[in-house]
Protein backbone atom coordinates (compact mmCIF):
# COMPACT_ATOMS: atom_id res chain seq x y z
CA UNK A 1 0.00 0.00 0.00
CA UNK A 2 1.22 3.49 -0.76
CA UNK A 3 -0.03 7.03 -0.38
CA UNK A 4 0.92 9.99 -2.53
CA UNK A 5 0.33 13.68 -2.07
CA UNK A 6 -0.50 16.10 -4.86
CA UNK A 7 -0.74 19.85 -4.71
CA UNK A 8 -4.33 20.92 -5.42
CA UNK A 9 -4.65 24.57 -6.44
CA UNK A 10 -7.86 26.58 -6.17
CA UNK A 11 -8.66 29.45 -8.52
CA UNK A 12 -11.56 31.72 -9.37
CA UNK A 13 -12.00 31.35 -13.13
CA UNK A 14 -8.35 30.89 -14.17
CA UNK A 15 -7.71 27.19 -13.44
CA UNK A 16 -7.64 26.20 -17.13
CA UNK A 17 -5.18 28.96 -18.00
CA UNK A 18 -2.98 28.05 -15.02
CA UNK A 19 -2.98 24.32 -15.82
CA UNK A 20 -2.11 25.04 -19.46
CA UNK A 21 0.75 27.26 -18.31
CA UNK A 22 2.09 24.63 -15.89
CA UNK A 23 1.91 22.03 -18.67
CA UNK A 24 3.95 24.36 -20.90
CA UNK A 25 6.54 24.62 -18.11
CA UNK A 26 6.83 20.97 -17.03
CA UNK A 27 5.31 19.03 -19.92
CA UNK A 28 3.00 16.11 -19.33
CA UNK A 29 -0.62 15.34 -19.96
CA UNK A 30 -3.42 17.82 -19.30
CA UNK A 31 -6.89 16.66 -18.24
CA UNK A 32 -9.77 19.06 -17.65
CA UNK A 33 -13.38 18.40 -16.69
CA UNK A 34 -15.75 21.37 -16.66
CA UNK A 35 -18.90 21.97 -14.65
CA UNK A 36 -20.80 21.46 -17.93
CA UNK A 37 -19.07 18.09 -18.48
CA UNK A 38 -20.19 17.01 -15.00
CA UNK A 39 -23.76 18.20 -15.53
CA UNK A 40 -23.30 20.39 -12.46
CA UNK A 41 -23.87 23.93 -13.78
CA UNK A 42 -25.21 26.22 -11.07
CA UNK A 43 -24.21 29.43 -12.83
CA UNK A 44 -24.31 29.45 -16.68
CA UNK A 45 -21.36 31.88 -16.72
CA UNK A 46 -19.23 29.18 -15.04
CA UNK A 47 -20.26 26.20 -17.23
CA UNK A 48 -16.86 26.00 -18.95
CA UNK A 49 -14.83 26.51 -15.79
CA UNK A 50 -12.80 23.67 -14.29
CA UNK A 51 -14.45 21.40 -11.73
CA UNK A 52 -11.37 19.14 -11.82
CA UNK A 53 -8.14 19.31 -13.77
CA UNK A 54 -4.60 18.08 -13.60
CA UNK A 55 -1.22 18.04 -15.25
CA UNK A 56 0.78 14.84 -14.80
CA UNK A 57 4.23 14.41 -16.36
CA UNK A 58 6.54 11.42 -16.64
CA UNK A 59 9.21 13.36 -14.70
CA UNK A 60 7.03 13.17 -11.56
CA UNK A 61 5.39 16.60 -11.79
CA UNK A 62 1.72 16.43 -10.78
CA UNK A 63 -0.63 19.26 -9.88
CA UNK A 64 -4.43 19.42 -9.71
CA UNK A 65 -6.68 22.48 -9.83
CA UNK A 66 -10.25 23.71 -9.95
CA UNK A 67 -12.29 26.89 -10.16
CA UNK A 68 -14.13 27.66 -6.95
CA UNK A 69 -17.68 28.59 -7.99
CA UNK A 70 -18.88 32.15 -7.35
CA UNK A 71 -21.50 30.81 -4.92
CA UNK A 72 -18.76 29.64 -2.52
CA UNK A 73 -16.52 31.90 -0.47
CA UNK A 74 -12.97 32.07 -1.79
CA UNK A 75 -9.88 33.83 -0.57
CA UNK A 76 -6.43 32.99 -1.85
CA UNK A 77 -4.96 34.32 1.39
CA UNK A 78 -1.36 35.34 1.82
CA UNK A 79 0.96 32.45 1.01
CA UNK A 80 -1.22 29.67 2.47
CA UNK A 81 1.09 27.17 0.75
CA UNK A 82 4.13 26.90 -1.52
CA UNK A 83 4.56 24.50 -4.40
CA UNK A 84 8.02 22.97 -4.35
CA UNK A 85 9.83 21.78 -7.48
CA UNK A 86 12.99 19.88 -6.58
CA UNK A 87 15.20 18.47 -9.29
CA UNK A 88 18.41 16.51 -9.59
CA UNK A 89 20.36 19.01 -11.69
CA UNK A 90 20.97 22.72 -12.00
CA UNK A 91 20.11 22.52 -15.70
CA UNK A 92 16.69 20.98 -14.99
CA UNK A 93 15.79 23.50 -12.27
CA UNK A 94 17.14 26.46 -14.28
CA UNK A 95 14.98 25.49 -17.27
CA UNK A 96 11.86 25.26 -15.08
CA UNK A 97 12.73 28.59 -13.42
CA UNK A 98 13.11 30.29 -16.78
CA UNK A 99 9.62 29.21 -17.84
CA UNK A 100 7.85 29.81 -14.50
CA UNK A 101 9.38 33.26 -14.12
CA UNK A 102 7.47 34.55 -17.15
CA UNK A 103 5.46 37.50 -15.78
CA UNK A 104 6.27 36.40 -12.19
CA UNK A 105 7.46 38.29 -9.11
CA UNK A 106 10.82 36.97 -7.94
CA UNK A 107 10.93 36.65 -4.16
CA UNK A 108 14.40 35.06 -3.97
CA UNK A 109 16.50 34.87 -7.16
CA UNK A 110 17.62 31.45 -8.34
CA UNK A 111 21.14 31.19 -6.91
CA UNK A 112 23.36 29.00 -4.74
CA UNK A 113 22.27 28.85 -1.11
CA UNK A 114 23.64 27.45 2.14
CA UNK A 115 21.51 24.30 1.73
CA UNK A 116 21.32 23.74 -2.02
CA UNK A 117 23.41 24.29 -5.15
CA UNK A 118 20.45 26.33 -6.48
CA UNK A 119 17.42 27.74 -4.68
CA UNK A 120 14.85 30.33 -5.70
CA UNK A 121 11.32 31.46 -4.91
CA UNK A 122 8.80 33.30 -7.08
CA UNK A 123 5.13 34.14 -7.22
CA UNK A 124 3.75 33.30 -10.66
CA UNK A 125 1.24 35.35 -12.62
CA UNK A 126 -1.60 33.37 -11.00
CA UNK A 127 -0.50 34.30 -7.46
CA UNK A 128 0.99 30.86 -6.66
CA UNK A 129 4.32 30.83 -4.79
CA UNK A 130 6.85 28.30 -6.12
CA UNK A 131 10.06 27.17 -4.44
CA UNK A 132 12.62 25.60 -6.78
CA UNK A 133 15.84 23.92 -5.73
CA UNK A 134 18.37 21.26 -6.61
CA UNK A 135 18.09 18.27 -4.29
CA UNK A 136 21.03 17.40 -2.08
CA UNK A 137 21.51 14.69 0.51
CA UNK A 138 20.66 15.78 4.04
CA UNK A 139 23.56 15.41 6.44
CA UNK A 140 22.62 16.00 10.07
CA UNK A 141 25.23 17.82 12.15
Amino acid sequence: MSVTTTTHLNFRGTAREALEFYQSVCGGDLAIITYKDMGNVENPDEADQVVWGQVRADNGFHVMAYDVPAGRPFSRGDDPFFVSLRGDSAEEISALWDKLSDDATVIAPLAPSAWAPLYGMLKDRFGITWVLDVATAYTPS
